[in-house]
């Protein structure tokens, strides 16, 4: 047992060692990894971005704005070209992946979203312009008159119990109780 027990600290310390080494491995190339994007970074902002040197006069800074919306207009332009080159090829991503799934005969499922819709809105989505019928339910109902039953006769008569409590506690209660029976 004594043997073995150096032996398995020996591994252990073997594996601190090792692990030890390895954290300080990647902490430097951590930091150069760092450093390399630093300078990445300011080389091209020193290639895109001159530096600014604000003039003297306001018709040197008008003119200077100027140029500013200029290049920004031109920057706005390539952003637009750019999204627009991305969502054509995202919508041919998701229609070569449909013919994949057609042609493999396989039909995945699209996940369904639950819609609360009219019966108007949803006629209209699907004839469009065509849809002129009104689909209001409740306009096409009958009005239905209550017939009183003696039940409900009885209990808006007996009103509210609590007043009848109030009423009848005390000695005036009293004496109307006796009162009401003879």
């Amino acid at each position: 047992m004594g043997d073995e027990e150096k032996r398995n600290r020996a591994i252990t310390a073997r594996r601190q060692h090792l692990k030890s080494v390895m954290l300080q491995i990647a902490a430097t190339e951590l930091e150069k990894e760092e450093s390399r994007r630093e300078s990445e970074k300011q080389n091209y902002l020193s290639e895109h971005c001159p530096p600014l040197h604000i003039p003297g006069s306001m018709s040197e800074v008008q003119e200077l704005c100027k140029q500013l919306h200029a290049k920004i207009d031109v920057a706005e332009e390539e952003k637009y070209d750019m999204e627009v080159k991305v969502q054509k090829s995202s919508k041919e991503l998701e229609d070569m992946n449909q013919k994949l799934f057609d042609l493999r005969g396989k039909f995945k499922r699209p996940p369904l979203r639950r819609v609360r819709m009219s019966a108007d809105a949803m006629l209209k989505a699907l004839l469009g312009s065509k849809h002129k019928v009104c689909m209001d339910l409740r306009a096409n109902l009958k009005q239905v008159k209550k017939e009183d039953t003696e039940k409900e006769r009885d209990l808006r008569d007996v009103g509210d119990w609590r007043k009848n409590i109030e009423e009848k506690s005390g000695m005036e209660g009293r004496k109307k109780m006796f009162e009401s029976e003879s």
